[in-house]
């Protein structure tokens, strides 16, 4: 199983387990993340660039891989992405740099596994 995909089925598996508590509270907190990434004032793709920055300099690697993998489909370059990565970087200071490796080998993973042909198999109706 790829990086990817292990991060983001453990992801889906966890986060269904905790919503099926049905707890009010973390059902609402759960919910004030999904709106504050939406489309607003600003858009998307600032939003991303804003949560992986800060995700960084929190040293949550949990947060940079969801954000990278939301980076990718609001497609920033290698470009932006080491942009963002430079800002994060400068403002969290060195204890950020083992967040870093993990984050650009995390976003090589996002761009390698968008370049692989899925399996025969999957492409059968």
């Amino acid at each position: 199983m790829s990086l990817v995909s292990e991060f983001n089925d453990y992801r889906q598996r966890m986060n269904e387990k905790i919503l099926a508590a049905d707890n009010k509270v973390i059902k609402r907190f759960f919910n004030l993340d999904t709106n504050t990434y939406q489309e607003g004032a600003l858009n998307v793709k600032t939003k991303e660039i804003v949560g992986l920055a800060c995700s960084m300099v929190l040293r949550c690697d949990d947060c940079i891989k969801y954000h990278l993998g939301k980076c990718f489909e609001e497609k920033l370059t290698d470009e932006e992405v080491y942009e963002v990565f430079a800002i994060a970087n400068l403002i969290g200071g060195s204890i950020v740099i083992p967040h870093f490796r993990r984050a650009v080998e995390y976003w090589e993973a996002l761009k390698e596994e968008a370049a692989t042909p899925a399996p025969e198999h999957l492409h059968e109706a």
